[in-house]
């Protein structure tokens, strides 16, 4: 690849449940800077997916979490991330096991809000899809016997 090809990155992010509330980040780097979203970040190379999702958890928010299974597949095309930069994310449900939530490293802020305030707030149509279908999923699995 040659310095001025476009960049295609792998993300990953996490939609973390406390109870009934879910844990929202305001972005303090690019893409997406100063919006509402989900804590999340590149994968490292070598690293699998779900330990990316618990260390960028843990560096964005100082939460620890238990991770419940993937929601699915979102991208973040060119026209959205305003630049050359097309990001593949795959993001998961998690249950909180630990921590107060902290903004730290991409975080400007952090906090668990209800899930009407979790939708509120995000301002990407793909994260508030990630939000409820995280919901519905981690119902169905409360479900099971």
């Amino acid at each position: 690849m040659n310095e001025g090809d476009p960049k295609i990155k792998i993300g990953v992010g996490a939609v973390v449940f406390r109870g009934d509330d879910v844990l929202i980040i305001r972005r303090g780097k690019p893409p997406f800077m100063g919006q509402w979203s989900i804590p999340g970040g590149s994968l490292h190379y070598g690293e699998k997916l779900e330990d990316a999702v618990r260390r960028e958890v843990r560096e964005e928010t100082a939460i620890e979490i238990r991770i419940g299974g993937l929601i699915g597949v979102f991208e973040a095309t060119p026209d959205l991330t305003g630049g050359d930069l097309h990001v593949v994310m795959a993001d998961y449900w998690a249950d909180w096991l630990a921590g107060e939530p902290v903004a730290g490293d991409d975080a400007a802020a952090a906090e668990f809000v209800s899930c009407d305030e979790a939708l509120a707030r995000v301002s990407w149509d793909e994260t508030r899809r990630a939000v409820a279908s995280a919901l519905k999923l981690r119902n169905r699995v409360k479900e099971m016997p």
